[in-house]
């Protein structure tokens, strides 16, 4: 049982060391896909506000611009990773009004239907959103840049705060 364990340690090191890799390759593929899209509904709002008419959605021009600043600022986010989590959740947020609204059909049929769900355009986009909301942006990220964990130091009378 030792060596099994011992195997099993050697397996999770592994994947824990390409955890950033792969965080990091998440956050840059659906960043950018999300800051495109974002960029692409600003810059269609008439046609986008037309589709969100159609849908049934109130303030159809506001929310036009609201989604689109989202997935352009929330997906520019993701991308540099930074404030990866808290821009995750307004995405999780609007890809969920996605399948709510244009894809009502696929949500409605998640059980009796799961591959006509899990294939509707806001599927992959919400899963990495989950993703990043989830288990944060990665090492690879401003953000554990910015907010890397501190450690205290002594220093004679003094308690100095430095940077692991």
């Amino acid at each position: 049982m030792s060596r099994l364990r011992e195997a099993y340690a050697r397996y999770i090191t592994g994947l824990n060391a390409i955890q950033p890799l792969f965080l990091l390759g998440v956050r840059a593929y659906w960043g950018y896909q999300f800051a495109a899209t974002g960029w692409g509904k600003l810059t269609h709002l008439g046609g986008v506000t037309d589709f969100f008419t159609s849908l049934g959605i109130p303030f159809a021009g506001a929310n036009a611009a609201l989604v689109g600043s989202t997935e352009l600022l929330g997906g520019i986010a993701l991308l540099v990773g930074f404030g990866g989590r808290i821009a995750a959740l307004p995405l999780v947020i609007t890809m969920l009004t996605a399948y709510a609204t244009a894809h009502r059909p696929e949500l409605l049929g998640v059980l009796s239907n799961p591959d006509g769900f899990l294939s509707a355009t806001p599927f992959l986009f919400l899963l990495a959103s989950l993703t990043v909301l989830v288990f944060g942006p990665g090492k690879l990220s401003l953000d554990a840049l910015v907010f890397r964990p501190r450690q205290r130091v002594p220093s004679g009378d003094a308690t100095l705060v430095a940077a692991k």
